[in-house]
């Protein structure tokens, strides 16, 4: 057996979520038959992390076991070839045994974007959150910097979330305007399930000045979601990628969401 690893985009507004579902097309499963096709055999893919319903991919990362031999390119041209126009492979490479796309990863880095404008985006209507009145994004980005660091963030986290404990370490977090669009940019060592999503609904509460800055402060203190903002929509919350020792060599495109939207 051999492993091998792949860099995919994906747009999540087609499917339910990463994971295979009974009742609603996944990304997993779109990606497991194609590789069945190619592999010739049944194909087990294990995710960086698991993304909602509506959750894009700019470069998840997943592996695979395998018995057979192909050449990189050989992964990416055949698997594409086999795939809907809503996922894509950028990538393939060979891995070691003791590489695994989750349990490897030292941290992932998400992005999410709100169209701050009068009128909506018939073009962005599945790939932002859109919200007419006017946001401030450096108040947004002054109150996000409290987070930085390792805390509890029970204030920020899903009611159904599965996770053992709620200590997380956000290592970066900066809130920006380009344009008509506000784009949240942060990377932790693991996040809780929604976690991101309701960090963006207190911020946007803030930027809308309905709260001052150090509300956010006083959010996370409490640790209770009760207190925080509602939680965004999925449609802006773009898995960006994941951080891997450099023993494992993988690629990195370097891709962004702002390249996406904005070019």
């Amino acid at each position: 057996m051999s492993r091998v690893a792949l860099g995919i985009e994906y747009d999540g507004s087609a499917y339910c979520g990463w994971q295979i579902q009974s009742h609603a097309p996944s990304v997993q499963e779109d990606i497991e038959k194609a590789l069945k096709v190619i592999a010739t055999e049944d194909i087990r893919v294990h995710c960086a992390g698991r993304t909602d319903s509506g959750v894009h991919g700019i470069e998840q990362v997943v592996h695979f076991d395998t018995t057979v031999v192909r050449e990189p390119k050989h992964w990416v041209n055949g698997v594409n070839n086999k795939l809907p126009a809503t996922v894509n492979v950028h990538w393939a490479t060979a891995v070691p045994d003791d590489f695994h796309a989750r349990f490897s990863a030292v941290a992932r880095r998400y992005q999410y974007v709100i169209l701050n404008s009068p009128a909506r985006s018939a073009l962005l209507a599945k790939r932002a959150n859109w919200y007419k009145y006017r946001l401030d994004a450096e108040l947004m980005n002054q109150a996000a910097q409290c987070l930085l660091g390792l805390h509890d963030f029970s204030s920020f986290r899903a009611s159904e979330c599965q996770a053992n404990r709620p200590i997380r370490e956000i290592q970066a977090i900066s809130v920006k305007r380009v344009g008509d669009l506000i784009i949240l940019d942060i990377k932790a060592n693991a996040f809780l399930q929604h976690m991101v999503r309701n960090i963006v609904g207190t911020l946007m509460k803030i930027g809308s000045e309905e709260r001052p800055v150090e509300w956010m402060a006083e959010v996370l203190a409490h640790k209770d979601r009760s207190v925080a903002g509602m939680t965004a929509k999925a449609k802006g919350l773009y898995f960006v990628r994941a951080f891997y020792p450099e023993q494992f060599e993988l690629p990195n495109s370097g891709r962004e969401v702002g390249q996406l939207l904005l070019t």
